[in-house]
């Protein structure tokens, strides 16, 4: 994971990693494993958001600076 991945494939591999999280069939160790990864890609997620969002935030404040 040392480049960074799109918002999509990380939100993917997180949705898998839960997944076989929630199976249970993982032993513990490579439980921890793949909790720290998605903890990473939970991170990676919420700050490709906050980008987002102020970007959506810029633009929408530029329109409205506009209608004045």
């Amino acid at each position: 994971m040392t480049k960074k991945n799109s918002f999509e494939d990380s939100l993917k591999e997180l949705e898998n990693i839960v997944s076989k999280l929630e199976s249970g069939e993982l032993a513990l160790e490579k439980s921890l494993e793949q909790f720290e990864v998605g903890t990473k890609l939970y991170k990676e997620c919420k700050d490709q958001l906050s980008i987002a969002e102020k970007k959506i935030a810029l633009l929408t404040d530029s329109l409205k600076e506009e209608e004045l």
